[in-house]
């Protein structure tokens, strides 16, 4: 199993260190890529520093259009996609992840935070088809990727969700202990990151009403 990690980021220099290096040590994570989506913080700097491949978006493009210039990068046909704010991932977690998809019954699958933080734990339980912790095949995305477009900034896991219902495919969740993000909130301050949630919202929901 080749897999290659795609990671889309924005202004995460203080955070995604702690994602790369469990990364680091998982040996069927051949490639690592790390998205820079627009940064102005040394996001691209730091995954540098760790010897990570780096893709440098000359403005903020949004999470999926960042995956999408990812994908298009990536030598393996198999992909991990992972956020760039997540908290307490270890070496296990991803074993999981890809385990889950090498025994095979699933052509996505989804992981689901759990005994990480009260906030995001409910969050999944509401709502776990929007976790971007996911291990999928190439051809996954290309046929989820035909509901993005340059407005859909946030859209990228319900455009998976949507592809999977409409094509028939199987998903699976696994759970990751101890695992959580970073909310918008705590990121921006309370007002920025309600604007930024709003957004995020709202291109969900354009995705979800815009055909497959």
């Amino acid at each position: 199993m080749r897999v290659s990690a795609i990671i889309p980021a924005f202004n995460e220099a203080d955070r995604i260190g702690k994602v790369l290096e469990p990364l680091k040590e998982v040996p069927e994570v051949e490639e690592i890529i790390v998205v820079d989506d627009g940064s102005s913080d040394g996001t691209a700097d730091v995954a540098q520093a760790h010897g990570v491949k780096v893709i440098r978006l000359p403005e903020n493009k949004g999470k999926a259009l960042a995956l999408d210039a990812g994908v298009r990068a990536a030598k393996n046909e198999l992909l991990l996609f992972l956020d760039a704010d997540l908290t307490g991932l270890r070496p296990e977690h991803i074993r999981k992840l890809l385990d889950a998809y090498r025994d095979g019954g699933a052509d996505i699958v989804i992981g689901v935070f759990k005994e990480g933080r009260a906030a995001t734990d409910f969050s999944m339980k509401i709502a776990p088809f929007l976790s971007g912790q996911r291990v999928l095949h190439r051809r996954v995305w290309e046929r989820a990727r035909k509901v993005l477009d340059e407005e859909t900034s946030f859209g990228a896991e319900i455009a998976l969700t949507k592809a999977a219902l409409k094509e028939g495919w199987k998903h699976r969740r696994v759970t990751l202990e101890g695992v959580s993000h970073v909310r918008k909130e705590e990121k921006h301050g309370f007002w920025e990151g309600l604007i930024h949630r709003l957004a995020m919202y709202r291109d969900i929901l354009r995705t979800v009403f815009r055909r497959l």
